[in-house]
């Protein structure tokens, strides 16, 4: 089983955020994971609009990098043992996908995988405000045991960057398998007047 703790799928999908995603192939790697990572379409643009960066880039930072296209990837199947799967930014369009179980693409395909391997998955939703559709859709798929982690940024840490908000949400992502994420300052219980 040590293999099996020491491989995560991370998608990242359409919504605004892409850097969430990079920073969680990122801090994944730094810990010793193996990345496997897939970007949808619209993933791709919005890494490319937010972001210097382009999918060839994200190829040198993942252990595997997936055409979400490849419906015969190795994380299609759940002979394929990981810790789980992370989709950051997760549009609301893969959410409610996912949580029709109708699998467009290899995002959603590895999200239903980890589904029915009752393995963790962790969505970061990336919308405002969020009407009927989009909280029903959450709601139904907590039920199903998936971890919805919007990405709130906290403010007891005193930011003083867009990485250090970026590091605090990658870190409550970790925290979700079970992985160190030292990168960013925690509550310690002691209230500090700023600076």
């Amino acid at each position: 089983m040590g293999d099996v703790l020491q491989k995560v799928v991370i998608g990242i999908t359409g919504a605004s955020g892409a850097v969430l995603g990079v920073r969680t192939v990122e801090a994944f790697s730094a810990a010793g994971v193996e990345t496997h990572l897939v970007v949808s379409k619209w993933g791709q643009q919005t890494l490319e609009h937010e972001t210097p960066l382009k999918l060839d880039n994200l190829r040198d930072r993942a252990t595997q990098l997936y055409s979400s296209g490849d419906m015969a990837a190795a994380i299609s199947s759940g002979s394929f043992r990981t810790m789980g799967m992370v989709i950051a930014p997760c549009s609301m369009h893969s959410l409610a996908a996912i949580s029709l179980g109708m699998g467009k693409n290899l995002v959603h395909r590895a999200a239903d995988v980890v589904l029915k391997e009752r393995l963790p998955l962790v969505l970061v939703p990336r919308e405002t405000p969020l009407n009927d559709v989009h909280l029903e859709n959450m709601l139904r798929l907590s039920r199903m045991g998936v971890r919805i982690l919007p990405p709130n940024p906290a403010f007891y840490n005193h930011p003083e960057s867009i990485e250090d908000i970026v590091d605090h949400i990658v870190s409550r992502i970790l925290d979700q398998f079970g992985v160190a994420a030292e990168f960013s300052r925690r509550w310690d219980g002691a209230m500090r007047r700023k600076q």
